[in-house]
């Protein structure tokens, strides 16, 4: 039987090849790292665990299917692009509040989802032609996009890597929301005034609306807007009155919206919008499923129990280079995650883990800028016309060097940050 540091490395290479050399999904990768893992240490092919990982985070991958169905039907409705609208309509003549609100409008999918993509294939993409309006070039765009993405991801109220850490280290998805906003609204914000000083001057409104979908207000009224009312309204009558109102989970709140959306906004085809929301989805359930059996397999070789220990001998100032520059290096917040953010919560156990596990949320999202996948950066790119993706991640570096201090910040002063709220 293998030791724990060659099980790892083992694991760790053939991840890096079937990512790297063979072009496989991130989430195929895992399993086959997650059986070579395994193998190595003797445990032949653990069908049970490799069956029970798949399952480990069932709940992350039926909010991420509920979320998209919703979010693709709120965008057949018409609801999304005559938010859009409504913003460059009434906010052009004050910039900077523009560019604010533009850069939480982007957001808001990602913050219902935890997934980072559906910021750049919904909202990102209705915005993306009336930003290029503004002035921004291309690049800047597809930069702009792609950063708030990962916010979005990391922004309350759903945030799946931080499940993820909890779940492996058995801590209950509470309490989670205020240092996650102080986490990425400021920094939101802070890259929304960036762009909007570094490009944006004047706003000749004509030409911005033209670039945008048209708003269906007036033929709809603000029934349009009642999917994401209802849903809204469910998520905080739940934290605000659990004694009055039953916790239905959030997998049905997101699909009582969707069919909400039916009724309220332009006609369309439920399901093949429905459809078209769970295969865009598909990918990132596939790398969650994959991270399930890539920490059940962990668990039971013990490398995730070496991986704290040794994270745990580490000194201070080497460790937080450790994890500013380690865990984006893996190029899925999911997987960094997985792999990192769960032996990392222990090693700063006495500090307060909620803060621990939101700072390293934020740290991990950067990953989905990363290559080798570039995943963010790509779609970004596809939406503004940027035939670089290289050029979106040059563009997001001022932006990734703030998130990591304040992710580092975070982690040195988990206490005094607690303390805040």
């Amino acid at each position: 039987m293998a030791n724990e540091p060659v099980v790892l490395a083992v694991m760790l290479a053939v991840f890096t090849a079937a990512v790297f050399v063979w072009k496989l999904p991130s989430g195929l990768a895992l399993v086959l790292s997650a059986a070579a893992g395994a193998l190595t240490a003797g445990e032949g092919l653990p069908v049970r665990h490799l069956v029970e990982g798949s399952f480990g985070y069932l709940d992350a991958v039926l909010i991420i299917a509920t979320a998209m169905v919703l979010m693709k039907v709120v965008e057949a409705g018409g609801a999304l692009g005559t938010i859009s609208y409504g913003l460059m309509k009434w906010l052009y003549r004050w910039p900077s509040l523009l560019m604010i609100f533009v850069a939480f409008f982007v957001m808001f999918p990602g913050m219902l989802t935890g997934l980072s993509s559906a910021c750049i294939l919904t909202t990102g993409a209705l915005v993306a032609p009336a930003l290029q309006a503004l002035g921004i070039p291309a690049a800047s765009v597809g930069s702009l996009i792609a950063f708030l993405a990962v916010l979005g991801m990391v922004a309350p109220p759903i945030n799946i890597p931080v499940m993820i850490i909890g779940g492996g280290v058995d801590m209950p998805y509470v309490g989670f929301d205020k240092p996650l906003l102080l986490a990425t609204f400021p920094i939101a914000i802070l890259t929304a005034l960036y762009y909007r000083y570094r490009y944006v001057r004047t706003i000749v409104l004509e030409q911005v609306l033209s670039k945008l979908p048209p708003s269906l207000y007036v033929r709809h009224g603000m029934k349009l807007f009642l999917p994401l009312g209802l849903v809204v309204a469910l998520m905080l009558s739940i934290r605000l009155f659990p004694q009055w109102v039953p916790d239905i989970g959030i997998p049905l709140i997101f699909m009582l919206g969707a069919v909400a959306g039916i009724f309220t906004g332009e006609r369309f085809r439920f399901w093949p919008v429905a459809r078209q929301g769970i295969r865009e989805a598909l990918p990132v359930m596939g790398i969650l499923v994959g991270v399930g059996m890539f920490v059940q397999i962990m668990t039971l070789t013990g490398v995730r129990g070496f991986l704290a220990v040794g994270a745990l001998q580490l000194p201070p100032a080497l460790l937080c280079l450790g994890i500013a520059l380690l865990m984006p290096a893996f190029g899925s917040a999911y997987a960094a995650s997985s792999v990192l953010g769960v032996p990392l919560v222990y090693v700063f156990l006495g500090k307060n883990e909620i803060v621990i596990a939101s700072a390293l949320s934020l740290i991990a999202g950067i990953g989905d800028l990363m290559p080798p996948p570039m995943l963010l950066c790509s779609f970004a790119a596809q939406i503004v016309g940027e035939k670089n993706p290289w050029r979106i991640l040059k563009e997001c570096l001022p932006m990734i060097l703030v998130s990591l201090l304040v992710g580092i910040a975070m982690i040195l002063l988990a206490d005094k940050v607690a303390r805040l709220y």
